[in-house]
């Protein structure tokens, strides 16, 4: 499963090691239909001391690391860093899909060339032309 990632700002970094960041969500009220502003802090592990109070910071779920603390603050490798979904053996196979898709598609066309567009009756075309005359 993903792992979450929230953007807040740094309320508290006062203690060693650990900063406290204030992440404020929106969200419509499922019955007045009005969007609602909740707040909710969480203690996240910050291993260098880098962020200060006010800074808009990025934290991460991660293993519990203390009591309440559940969350890393976001460094520059793990934001630059993504993560591979899908293993290599499935992506060689994908082409084989493709051509045998393209040349499918190669025959389909050939078939509706053959029919012509269906053209309406002249009769429709001079009964518009003389309600236009008539107006």
């Amino acid at each position: 499963m993903p792992r979450r990632i929230l953007e807040g700002n740094v309320v508290s970094a006062k203690n060693n090691k650990t900063i406290t960041v204030l992440v404020e969500r929106r969200f419509m009220h499922p019955m007045y239909k009005k969007y609602i502003k909740s707040t909710t802090k969480y203690t996240a592990h910050d291993e260098a001391n880098a962020a200060q109070e006010g800074d808009r910071v990025s934290i991460i779920e991660c293993r519990p690391i203390s009591k309440t603390k559940r969350w890393t603050l976001v460094t520059g490798d793990e934001a630059a860093a993504p993560v591979e979904k899908k293993p290599a053996a499935k992506k060689a196979a994908a082409p084989a899909k493709a051509k045998e898709e393209k040349a499918a598609k190669d025959e389909k066309p050939a078939a509706k060339e053959k029919k012509a567009p269906a053209k309406k009756p002249a009769a429709k075309k001079e009964a518009k032309a003389t309600k236009k005359d008539a107006k």
